[in-house]
């Protein structure tokens, strides 16, 4: 398992979200700034050779993220919340339909 802790505190729109999570995961410059990008780098934890993430875990295992001060982006920003949540979940179907394991766990701390 490969723990990262994501502070949800600063995030406050689109760009700061994607910031954030570009800084936390060590996503590529050819980062799209979209959920579909956050998709297509968060698919690859487990390909170290991609170079979509600089966060990696082995094959067959997953990735806990751990999000922290979620309550004000919950209430806030249900939008920005819930994109986590759909496409997390996303993730872990593409990784299911292809016969893998899932990559994603999401942790959440208030």
């Amino acid at each position: 398992m490969r723990r990262v802790k994501i502070d949800c505190e600063g995030i406050r729109d689109w760009d700061s979200f994607h910031d954030t999570f570009a800084a936390g995961f060590g996503f590529p410059e050819f980062y799209g700034r979209n959920m579909n990008a956050w998709i297509g780098c968060m698919s690859y934890l487990d390909d170290p050779n991609s170079g979509m993430t600089k966060v990696t875990c082995d094959k067959g295992d997953y990735g806990l993220l751990e999000l922290e001060n979620t309550q004000r982006l919950r209430k806030e920003h249900p939008d920005l919340y819930e994109a986590i949540v759909a496409c997390s979940a996303f993730v872990n179907w593409r990784c299911v339909e292809a016969g893998r394991t899932p990559l994603l766990m999401l942790s959440f701390c208030e």
